[in-house]
């Protein structure tokens, strides 16, 4: 699974490390992401507040060959997943915002998923807005910032984790 922001410094960082911590193969990636920069300070508190380790982090920049091999790709936002599409659209029917696909993961009985499995809630609920699908940045913000954004990233990983899983097909 990838997780993809603009920068790779906070939402897909976050993301990366509250995946990692619970259990799920993950990586992160910006799409306008300077290479090997660490995250900020408030987003390794939180980190470190929700038992994630930040340790060792170096932001890099989105590239096709990055979603080519993703079996799952999240974005921050519709912009990044429009981005993410742009560099790879065979990867479009695996790529979807963090919202949205938890969303699409609540809509769904809690049995094993596939990707055709979301794919159906995806033809079947209406579209949501930019509110409902885009994960507010917290860079350069207070910590409480930072904490909402990992509060709702760590809220779908865990719909994500704890849902049965069978193969992607």
């Amino acid at each position: 699974m990838l997780f993809v922001c603009r920068a790779n410094l906070c939402r897909s960082a976050i993301a990366e490390r509250l995946a990692r911590a619970a259990g799920l193969d993950a990586a992160s990636a910006g799409t306008h992401a300077v290479p090997d920069l660490d995250m900020p300070e408030n987003a390794k508190v939180v980190l470190r507040e929700l038992g994630a380790d930040p340790s060792a982090f170096a932001s890099r920049r989105v590239d096709a060959a990055l979603l080519a091999g993703a079996g799952l790709v999240l974005t921050a936002t519709r912009a990044e997943r429009a981005h993410c599409v742009t560099l790879a659209p065979a990867a479009a029917a695996r790529t979807f915002t963090l919202r949205q696909f938890g969303r699409y993961l609540e809509a769904l009985p809690p049995a094993p998923t596939t990707l055709r499995d979301i794919a159906r809630v995806r033809g079947r609920l209406q579209p949501g807005s930019p509110a409902d699908d885009d994960l507010t940045d917290p860079f350069g913000g207070p910590i409480d910032g930072f904490r909402d954004c990992a509060a709702t990233i760590a809220r779908i990983l865990t719909l994500l984790a704890d849902r049965p899983r069978r193969d992607p097909g």
